[in-house]
């Protein structure tokens, strides 16, 4: 809006006055930040993400961090927290709000925490309690679980001992070369007038918001990115928290000077938004064997052409991921540098709901046929095209994307598990389904009902919890209802941010345009048709309430799953071995005498299963380099660094012999001196007990020059 030079004066005055008005009730924030380590076990179990029984951990390229940011007015506080995890569970946070109140009483609850996951599919899974999403982890995984929920909790309770004053800015930037639609057939059904408000399929703005000290250092940085951490295929078998998770790395290293990852002060976070859709493998899906291109519709190939695949911009998974994840970097980077965008001011909000969406009805404006139509939420049930993945990852069997039709056999085997009634089959139309989740309880639920809705405010900026993947346009439509509806509550523009994957998982959201295309992603969208919808109406009902400062009914509570004697078809570690004459941590193979930055070292040691101790807040492996004026060993990279791998190999399955192998790619600029490679672990001995080892290989030499 432009204005006159008087009227900028009037303006001026006023805004001014309410200003003073407005600081007089918020004088500032409190803040803090806070990270922790939460690897899950990265050997035996299943990822979650791709659900491929084959893709089992064998080791770790990235470990996961949890990081926390806490904002306090005086009066509220709100918690934001991004995991570099595949989702969150309401067990998950059910359990972290049970620690917290240990040490913090009833500070922290169900209301003004957030906890969002990254969606990396290359971490540990079996931590969601609903059998459809731990069944291809073998079950529930208590081992995934814990160390999610000490994790997070450990890294609320840093950010809360770090708090101090400070200052919350917004800004934004495009990022280009990142993201791609994988199911552009799907996006073009939506409305040709709502597309062309759009500059591109999918979602390229960076937001960023930055927490500044009031001495005026950076403390930290949430960064909301529309991007699916999948740069890692379902080849991958080492835990990684993929392109996002590798950004967040470089982000806190260039803050964290001198500092070990996972170490320092800065707290860097690239968390996940309306990423549904959205692929990092901007090279496009291509046929495996042919290299020609897939149908478009349904995303498959001709006989003998092998699986439709989608593949980044390198030329190997660890390429693309570090390409992908150095372009979000730098974006983020580049907005912290320039300290532009506004100041947040205002008080802090927060409100939460359980909403059972099975028995949600409302009225419906079909925008083709204008006419008024009563529309609810069905009965969970997952389509036909769940079963065929996505390009990302293609699933089993001879599964199509868009499939609108069923199949007498798969029917069989559906109503086997649990039949759909007539009423499902046409709620879900024209989803033809291929299992009948919300009917299946055998042993227990198989995908959720209830599922829980949050907003958290922070001045002119609120934070939307997406329970689920939300598409690129089911994202832009929350976000405008959002806003529309604050606009309504008390007239003033205010910026909305999706946060996706939060506090609890329902699949995908798409919109009921793109559900009839039935893509992968309408096909997984769990609650009909009209999911969208429903979220659209409640949460413009929870903005509304919660800007009129109106108590809402907190909602039918999700089943304690958790507390059920839940299936784990798991084995835990019974014992570990080595061969006569040569003990844990002995070195198989050593390194050479001298590399050059560029080359890999190799060493092999006898090793015992990585399951007995998950070394957090430490390392399965240290490169170590000499400090010759002090005469000490220096740690310079752990497993958490990128250029490191820790891979371990079960060489005998009777006798619990292991090895572990350790890789570390020389940086260029690494400094010319002696280095060594040491590896710790902790071994199950056979009669009970579990006892440390280490190991230490040779020294050698890096020169700048072979």
């Amino acid at each position: 809006m432009e204005y006159s030079f008087g009227w900028f004066i009037v303006v001026l005055c006023v805004h001014q006055c309410v200003a003073l008005a407005y600081n007089s009730v918020v004088s500032g924030y409190q803040i803090g930040v806070g990270r922790a380590d939460c690897t899950g076990p990265p050997v035996e179990i299943t990822f979650m993400g791709y659900a491929q029984l084959s893709q089992k951990g064998e080791g770790i390229h990235l470990r996961q961090f949890s990081r926390a940011f806490i904002v306090d007015d005086g009066q509220k506080r709100v918690v934001f927290v991004s995991v570099d995890a595949g989702m969150i569970g309401n067990a998950v946070k059910r359990a972290v709000l049970q620690h917290l109140s240990k040490e913090f009483g009833n500070m922290y609850n169900h209301k003004n925490v957030l906890i969002s996951g990254t969606h990396t599919h290359s971490s540990p899974g079996g931590f969601l309690t609903h059998l459809l999403y731990d069944l291809p982890c073998l079950g529930f995984i208590k081992e995934t679980f814990n160390a999610l929920v000490l994790g997070i909790a450990k890294s609320i309770s840093r950010a809360h001992k770090s708090m101090t004053d400070g200052r919350l800015f917004i800004s934004e930037a495009e990022i280009l070369e990142v993201n791609i639609n994988r199911s552009p057939s799907a996006y073009l059904n939506n409305p040709e007038e709502e597309r062309n408000q759009y500059k591109y399929d999918v979602d390229k703005t960076l937001t960023q918001i930055r927490f500044v000290t009031s001495s005026g250092k950076i403390m930290g940085a949430i960064n909301w990115y529309p991007v699916h951490p999948t740069s890692m295929n379902n080849t991958n078998k080492l835990v990684s928290s993929d392109n996002m998770g590798y950004a967040a790395i470089l982000l806190e290293q260039e803050y964290n000077k001198g500092s070990l990852i996972g170490q320092g002060d800065f707290v860097g976070a690239f968390a996940a938004s309306n990423l549904g859709d959205v692929s990092p493998n901007i090279m496009g899906p291509k046929c495996q064997y042919t290299g020609d291109s897939c149908d478009v519709l349904t995303s498959s190939c001709p006989a003998n052409a092998g699986q439709c695949f989608a593949s980044g911009p390198g030329t190997n998974i660890f390429e693309s991921t570090k390409i992908i994840g150095d372009r979000i970097y730098q974006g983020a980077s580049r907005l912290l540098r320039q300290q532009t965008g506004h100041e947040i001011l205002g008080e802090v909000n927060y409100i939460h709901q359980f909403v059972n969406m099975t028995q949600v009805k409302l009225k419906y404006v079909n925008p083709k046929t204008k006419a008024v139509e009563e529309v609810r939420g069905c009965f969970p049930a997952m389509g036909y095209s769940f079963a065929a993945g996505t390009t990302d990852g293609p699933g089993a069997f001879d599964f199509h994307q868009g499939t609108t039709s069923d199949n007498p056999l798969w029917n069989v085997v559906r109503d086997f598990i649990a039949e759909p009634t007539k009423g499902d089959i046409e709620c879900h139309h024209p989803k033809p389904i291929l299992l009948a989740t919300g009917r299946a309880t055998f042993p227990y639920d198989w995908q959720p009902k209830v599922v829980a809705t949050q907003l958290l405010r922070i001045g002119d900026t609120i934070l939307v919890a997406a329970p689920g993947e939300f598409t690129t346009m089911s994202g832009r439509r929350l976000r405008n209802s959002v806003r529309n509806a604050a606009l309504q509550a008390h007239e003033k523009d205010v910026k909305v941010i999706i946060c996706g994957l939060s506090n609890m998982y329902t699949s995908y959201v798409a919109t009921p345009e793109e559900y009839t295309s039935q893509r992968y992603e309408g096909a997984s969208t769990l609650f009909g048709p009209h999911t969208l919808t429903i979220y659209l109406d409640q949460f413009s009902k929870l903005v509304q309430s919660m800007l009129s400062e109106e108590e809402v009914d907190p909602g039918p509570e999700p089943a304690h799953l958790e507390d059920k004697n839940l299936l784990t078809l798991q084995t835990g570690v019974l014992y570990d071995g080595h061969p006569y004459g040569h003990d844990f941590g002995t070195v198989k193979v050593q390194p050479k005498p001298r590399y050059i930055p560029g080359q890999t070292v190799r060493v092999v040691f006898i090793a015992a299963n990585p399951r007995n101790n998950l070394l957090h807040e430490d390392t399965f492996l240290r490169v170590e380099r000499l400090d010759e004026a002090r005469n000490e060993w220096r740690t310079v990279a752990t497993d958490a660094n990128w250029e490191t791998l820790f891979r371990w190999t079960r060489v005998s399955m009777i006798l619990g012999f292991s090895d572990v192998e350790i890789l570390w790619e020389i940086p260029q600029g690494t400094p010319a001196g002696k280095y060594r490679i040491s590896h710790l672990g902790y071994y199950q001995y056979i009669f009970g007990g579990k006892f440390p080892y280490n190991g230490t290989s040779q020294v050698f030499v890096v020169d700048q020059k072979g």
